[in-house]
């Protein structure tokens, strides 16, 4: 069937109900006030709307959460992107030895399964000071988020034609200019299809956050909200909408750059 087609359209209509359908029942319940909850059940449709679950989740520590969560994002993803454009720079135009070796190391790295580094991982973070303070996530987030963003960087890196690089040697350019007036450029497709994954990853991520933080303040908020469902337990209304106000900062992101996004995958499917 073309996709172009009307009827191509109509026959994914009960696809795209069924795949949204848990995202409209999480609202329906954050909506709908606990007393309606627990008179009429789950699953009955709202009698009345009601803010009073997202006012009881924000006032229970999902603000701070948010804040902590901000925070950890745009610093893991600035700098994860940053180093890893860097070694991926030098290691497609610089003739270092074994870098073939060191981009398979840095791969495999995020291979290993996360649970057998936890304690390895929160004793580091112990013996050099760290442990329970939001420097440890990030700091965690950009080790286990390097070696990946640099394998795929590389790929688009050594995709750009030799003869550019020619060209900026004959105008004078350094290394540093190359890969400042550039290289970023020309891998911005790829910079903002990695940052929105790396977004996304990095704040929904919950097992480094219980791993190197203890202090509830500071928890991010995948961390919040698992304390939440301990707390309100029964008032599936909070529960619900401390979910939705979990995922609306990674979905406004990834929809910011939802073009770039795809105009990366498409870069990187020509190369």
């Amino acid at each position: 069937m073309n996709k172009t087609s009307p009827w191509f359209h109509v026959g994914m209509i009960p696809f795209t109900l069924l795949y949204i359908s848990p995202l409209i029942f999480v609202i329906g319940v954050s909506l709908r006030p606990f007393d309606d909850i627990t008179m009429r059940g789950l699953a009955a449709l709202p009698a009345a709307l009601s803010f009073e679950g997202f006012s009881t989740a924000f006032d229970a520590g999902t603000r701070g959460a948010l804040l902590n969560s901000a925070l950890v994002t745009v610093v893991t993803v600035i700098f994860t992107l940053l180093l890893a454009s860097m070694a991926a720079f030098a290691l497609s135009r610089f003739r270092i030895p074994f870098r073939r070796s060191i981009l398979l190391i840095m791969l495999a790295g995020n291979l290993l399964p996360p649970q057998i580094l936890l304690i390895p991982v929160a004793k580091i973070a112990e013996g050099i000071g760290i442990y329970d303070t939001l420097l440890a996530l990030i700091v965690v987030q950009i080790g286990f988020g390097l070696g990946f963003y640099t394998f795929v960087l590389h790929g688009f890196m050594r995709g750009i034609p030799r003869e550019v690089f020619e060209a900026a040697v004959v105008d004078g350019a350094g290394a540093i200019r190359t890969y400042g007036q550039i290289v970023l450029p020309l891998c911005r497709p790829a910079l903002a299809a990695l940052g929105a994954l790396a977004t996304t990853w990095v704040f929904n991520d919950l097992i480094w956050a219980m791993t190197v933080l203890r202090t509830e303040t500071k928890f991010p908020i995948t961390a919040a909200l698992l304390n939440l469902q301990g707390s309100f337990v029964s008032k599936w209304n909070v529960v619900a909408a401390g979910s939705i106000l979990a995922a609306i900062p990674p979905a406004v992101v990834f929809f910011l750059f939802q073009k770039h996004f795809v105009s990366g995958l498409l870069v990187g499917a020509n190369k």
